[in-house]
């Protein structure tokens, strides 16, 4: 029988994972950039420009907003450690995209090199 870890180690070995030097000018040059953690965690902060879309969510998004329909887009991907990530670039390899990088180490290797962070605020109500 298979692990949680099994799997991620699997999908790692399929898909194109980039290192924290390389992320910055990956995202630059990206079409956009995804992270798959729950609502609660993306709120306590997140790579900036990042669009949240969980990870148990992904796959049916993809396949019902017309603006991801195209198969050419360059996707960067991350996580908390890498492991959601993993699996979410691996299914969406395997739903015909292509351009898909994933974040090693994810969000906290990004701060934990002290990396831009974006936090939303909360409305003062003075």
């Amino acid at each position: 029988m298979k692990t949680a870890n099994d799997l991620v180690a699997a999908a790692k070995s399929r898909i194109q994972e980039i290192t924290q030097d390389e992320a910055e000018q990956a995202i630059r040059e990206s079409d956009m950039l995804i992270d798959v953690r729950e609502a609660d965690e993306f709120a306590m902060g997140h790579i900036p420009g990042a669009m949240l879309i969980p990870r148990g969510l992904l796959e049916f998004k993809f396949s019902s907003t017309p603006e991801f329909s195209s198969r050419d887009l360059s996707i960067v991907i991350y996580c908390k450690t890498s492991g959601r990530a993993a699996l979410a670039a691996s299914a969406l390899h395997d739903m015909g995209y292509l351009k898909v990088k994933s974040i090693a180490g994810g969000f906290d290797a990004w701060a934990g090199a002290g990396k831009p962070i974006a936090k939303p605020s909360l409305p003062k109500f003075d």
